[in-house]
């Protein structure tokens, strides 16, 4: 099922003879191994000899290994340098600070800096509001993590998930042109992660959580909407639960089918699943059923922590347990944010007529997308190298704009709904079907529409208290 893929891309500069043959010969070696050639540059030519950089997408660290072997094996071939394309585009990190006003003299200092800015402080020290208007601050999110659930390396700290957060700082600024920057915190203890960002609050209009492990995000996201003026959204839980909300509404579109006549089977109840059934009860499904590694989620299940209780609690109305294959049978739609290879097509089969399959497990899903093909009628994954692809840069870029447009203090469930409803509106009746449901991430048009959605929503809830 994996195919190479830009993720794994090197360029190998090559020294080889110049024969006629030389370019065929190099690019053979690539195919005969499994690489995909997507650059063949001479970088110098001799009357003897060649320099070639041959660029060339891969499957993994291995196989990029394999295809570099390929290249040197060639007779009169001499590999110079192997470099990672992924790595190159990392050196030195993906984000920096740039003034936004010029200091090309004595007055612009003077203005900038002291002594014309203490007549700022002065200002925001009168009327802390003030803030918002005359500082960073009306632009600017924390991106906060412990690294302690980094994509799907697990618990690798803080200071390997900030590659992580420097790319969502990129994307935030890309999409929305919000100034986000990272906060990787030294430290896994729920306390201290809330005091910690409590105190630094005051330089940031809104709070972006990630990659915080369940179940100490909940609380974490929880206490710090209670004690902080500003909003907390924690984008593994509610950046997820809004694309797949979206994706779920043109789905049912695209099917024939109401929601509130749906069974909807949740593989995953961390912190994505959760937040996806809390945000799909809103809309009324006819019944939503869990299950975890342990299976089904239901009230009289041994051991359950204070998430799976209130799941439990929630769903699954008829109170059944069992497996997850159990679970499937006579569903209509299947959203999995857990683990790969759970199921194959034929546990697709028991699913009801027109089903839907959302597989979101990464870079490996629940159920391979060719073999859920055979049964389902609309099949959505992670990645980016299938149709439908679900990714939370179509939610929270857009959400953090109109929440700081907004002047928002907090975000709740009708906002992440509104961006939901966003999204979907985006892939007209023109545009939707089986392998379009959700719209692109460079789609110019979705991050405006999800802010002017939110602010929508933030601007009724203000007029309602």
């Amino acid at each position: 099922m994996p195919v190479p893929g830009p993720g794994y891309s090197i360029t190998v500069r090559v020294e080889a003879p110049a024969s006629s043959s030389a370019a065929g010969d190099l690019t053979t070696a690539v195919g005969r191994v499994g690489g995909v050639l997507t650059a063949f540059d001479v970088v110098e030519s001799h009357t003897e000899s060649i320099v070639v950089d041959i660029s060339v997408n891969a499957l993994s660290e291995n196989h990029a290994k394999d295809i570099t072997t390929a290249l040197e094996t060639l007779p009169g071939v001499v590999v110079r340098k192997v470099s990672d394309r992924t790595f190159l585009i990392h050196l030195g990190g993906k984000i920096e600070v740039t003034p936004k006003v010029a200091l090309r003299n004595r007055d612009d200092l003077s203005r900038a800096y002291t002594p014309g800015v203490a007549r700022v402080c002065q200002a925001i020290a009168a009327n802390p509001e003030d803030a918002r208007r005359l500082t960073i601050k009306r632009n600017t999110v924390a991106v906060v993590t412990d690294g302690s659930a980094v994509l799907g390396l697990g618990n690798i700290g803080p200071a390997a998930a900030l590659p992580v957060m420097e790319g969502k700082a990129a994307l935030f600024k890309k999409f929305a042109d919000v100034d986000a920057w990272p906060v990787c915190l030294d430290t896994q203890d729920t306390e201290e992660i809330i005091r910690t960002v409590q105190v630094l609050a005051p330089v940031y209009a809104g709070i972006n959580l990630e990659d915080i492990a369940a179940p100490r995000c909940f609380e974490i996201e929880a206490r710090l909407r209670e004690l902080l003026d500003i909003p907390v959204f924690h984008d593994d839980q509610h950046g997820t639960a809004i694309v797949v909300v979206a994706a779920l509404r043109n789905a049912l579109r695209v099917v024939g089918k109401n929601i509130e006549d749906c069974k909807i089977v949740i593989s995953g109840v961390g912190a994505a699943g959760s937040a996806i059934i809390r945000l799909l009860l809103r809309r009324n499904p006819d019944d939503i059923v869990a299950a975890d590694i342990n299976g089904i989620v239901h009230v009289d299940r041994d051991n359950l922590d204070d998430n799976l209780r209130h799941v439990a609690e929630t769903t699954n109305k008829k109170n059944v347990s069992g497996t997850l294959h159990e679970a499937l049978v006579g569903a209509d739609v299947f959203i999995g944010v857990s683990a790969p290879n759970l199921f194959g097509a034929e546990q697709v089969a028991t699913m009801n007529d027109k089903a839907i399959v959302f597989a979101l497990a990464n870079p490996d899903p629940e159920v391979d997308p060719m073999e859920a093909q055979k049964h389902a009628a609309v099949v959505a994954t992670g990645r980016s190298d299938f149709p439908n692809q679900i990714n939370n840069v179509l939610a929270f870029p857009g959400v953090f704009r109109g929440l700081l447009d907004a002047h928002a203090r907090n975000i709740d469930d009708n906002m992440l709904l509104a961006a939901a409803d966003a999204i979907a509106d985006v892939v007209d009746a023109g545009r939707l079907n089986a392998s379009f449901i959700v719209p692109s991430v460079f789609d110019s048009a979705v991050a405006p529409a999800v802010a002017e959605a939110v602010k929508s929503a933030v601007r009724k809830e203000r007029a309602a208290t």
